[in-house]
């Protein structure tokens, strides 16, 4: 399974420490040049984020092509678009995003999106976490990731740690 990821599943995974789930759960992660681009930015210049690293895994693949369908969607970042376009052009499985727009987009491109929640509700399934509720909880207060709470708490009761 090929996975093109955008900036913000895999930059909040690192800072976690959970970012080697992603080459477990999927063959490849591809990464286009914006999003390394955009990590390494703010892995310099935010403080929750200072001195993370891309992870060696991680393929970075060379911008693709913009289709006019995908530049006439509105509120993406550049991050979001060259993510879609990758995925576009080489057929991959899903896209790893969790922007609303983002992922709106990927929806209407046909494309799966998966967020850093879903990832870690795959991990749970095939044992590579005992529980997710704890990862949630640092993905809050480390990263300053926001999840709504009803997202969780369904991932929760769907993980049997209700």
């Amino acid at each position: 399974m090929i996975v093109v990821a955008d900036t913000s599943v895999i930059l909040n995974l690192c800072c976690v420490g959970q970012a080697d789930l992603l080459p477990l759960l999927f063959q490849q992660v591809w990464i286009p040049e914006e999003v390394k681009v955009e990590f390494e930015r703010l892995s310099r210049h935010q403080p929750r984020f200072q001195g993370l690293l891309m992870p060696g895994w991680a393929s970075i693949r060379p911008s693709a092509p913009i289709p006019a369908k995908l530049a006439a969607m509105p509120n993406l970042h550049t991050g979001e678009t060259a993510a879609l376009a990758l995925a576009l052009e080489s057929h991959a499985d899903a896209v790893l995003m969790d922007e609303t727009a983002g992922r709106h987009a990927a929806h209407l491109l046909g494309l799966p999106a998966i967020g850093v929640l879903g990832v870690l509700m795959q991990a749970r399934k095939t044992g590579l976490l005992p529980a997710i509720k704890p990862v949630i909880q640092r993905l809050e207060a480390d990263a300053g990731f926001w999840l709504a709470p009803q997202l969780v708490t369904e991932a929760l009761r769907k993980c049997g740690e209700t």
